[in-house]
């Protein structure tokens, strides 16, 4: 699934440039000793650095941090003939990041490892607010008070044997729902599919659902906002430097008014119209997404735990908002430190309400749930902590070298079970073919 976008997150955007190397081969590399990067408790791991390129390696410093946030301990890097070697220990479940940084040819360098303990024994950092439930029957109350209004506008799919369209649902507070619709042009009835979008303000192609109804499926594709899908980026470009503009901070510091009430609610109600559909087979309704799209994913299957089949959700973001008080990463839009000059303990308060883990604790479909080790966006930490809490099988495939961009074809083995294994077994009406072993 394509991650690029001229208008994605700034901050996505300066992580990206800050982890890439330098423009020639003079750059360090970072591999640890377990090619999967896996270990327990007590283990020792060991990071081998290697100076790649001609000359003397420049001076450089190394950061090991705990859960990608407490600095456990860093210092020089003591380089002898090109290489050099840092350890350190496992006390306890969890995840580390490791960083090198250097000066060459008046340029800063980067690069990251990162390795894992017990995995599955990692917790979340706070349990959901006493009226978690309350609160979210209570949005849900005020959503079944506005009528879908459905509106489907017919336009051409580009692609043969496809029906497509573009569909409209009224949303609470007078918002809306703007998203993609297709299906294949034979048959009568069709597994569901709910595609959820990644962070940052951009148009929907349409290949994001007609490859789904190609397949088989009755695809819906959904906007995070009010917005229309096909403008051109321009039009996306001035939303983002305007009135979305910082969109994950606004509302932060009260449950009731947070940005993503909404986005929260247009997945709760993109779910009950599939459901709602004669052409929707009445089995199987599956959800997915990637990074804020995997937070929704998450979401959605937590708010709709009778009615979700199967979700799939990759690099969710989000998770684990209070990880901080515990020494470890909270996922982005870190709420937990970024509160827009709002009162800290306001934010911290309502972020909870909005926290993908409190969702995933409702889960009792088959979940697949994707990560990387490397990842300071969607921390590998986070996701763990909402991965463990899912109670129904679920298949956790863990990237030991990949960050929150598929550099290199880093994510393939994730993609190789959603797109080459879950997907097609759910499609068919069988069981999805959960692996246990991460």
């Amino acid at each position: 699934m394509p991650l690029a976008s001229r208008v994605i997150l700034a901050l996505a955007v300066a992580l990206l440039l800050a982890c890439a190397p330098l423009a020639d081969a003079r750059q360090f590399e970072v591999r640890q000793d377990r090619r999967d990067a896996a270990y327990a408790t007590g283990d020792i791991v060991r990071w081998q650095v290697r100076w790649r390129g001609d000359g003397v390696p420049p001076d450089a410093r190394y950061t090991v941090k705990w859960g990608g946030l407490k600095e456990m301990k860093g210092g020089p890097l003591q380089v002898h003939d090109g290489s050099a070697e840092v350890q350190a220990t496992f006390d306890q479940p969890g995840a580390m990041l490791f960083e090198v940084k250097w000066q060459a040819d008046g340029k800063e360098g980067r690069a990251v490892g990162a390795a894992v303990a017990d995995p599955a024994r990692i917790t979340p950092a706070a349990p959901p607010p006493d009226d978690f439930d309350a609160f979210w029957r209570s949005k849900l109350d005020e959503l079944a008070r506005v009528p879908p209004n459905e509106k489907l506008e017919r336009a051409d799919a580009a692609k043969l044997g496809v029906d497509y369209w573009k569909i409209t649902l009224d949303n609470v507070r007078g918002t809306h729902i703007n998203g993609q619709l297709a299906r294949p042009q034979l048959g009568e009835k069709f597994p569901a599919l709910l595609i959820v979008q990644w962070a940052g303000v951009y148009p929907l192609r349409k290949a994001w659902v007609t490859d789904r109804a190609a397949e088989g499926w009755l695809a819906l594709n959904i906007l995070p906002h009010d917005l229309p899908i096909d403008e051109p980026e321009s039009f996306y470009k001035e939303q983002f430097d305007g009135p979305l503009k910082n969109y994950w901070a606004i509302g932060n510091d009260d449950p009731d008014a947070s940005y993503y009430l909404r986005m929260y609610l247009s997945c709760y109600r993109a779910v009950e119209y599939l459901k709602s559909r004669r052409d929707w087979d009445g089995k199987t309704l599956v959800v997915m997404g990637t990074s804020q799209g995997g937070q929704q994913a998450l979401v959605s299957a937590g708010l709709q735990k009778d009615c979700v089949t199967a979700v799939l959700a990759f690099l969710p973001a989000a998770c684990d908002v209070l990880a901080p008080d515990v020494g470890r990463a909270s996922g982005f839009p870190h709420w937990y430190h970024q509160t827009q000059g709002n009162d800290p303990q306001k934010v911290r308060s309502a972020s909870r309400y909005y926290d993908p883990i409190n969702f995933a604790r409702r889960i009792k479909c088959p979940a697949l749930v994707g990560l990387a080790l490397r990842d300071e966006l969607a921390p590998p930490s986070s996701v763990l902590a909402a991965a463990n809490v899912i109670s129904g099988p679920k298949e956790v495939v863990i990237l030991a070298n990949a960050g929150h961009q598929d550099e290199n074809g880093s994510q393939a083995p994730y993609n190789e079970r959603c797109y080459g294994a879950w997907l097609p077994a759910l499609r068919r009406g069988q069981p999805p073919p959960v692996r246990s072993d991460p």
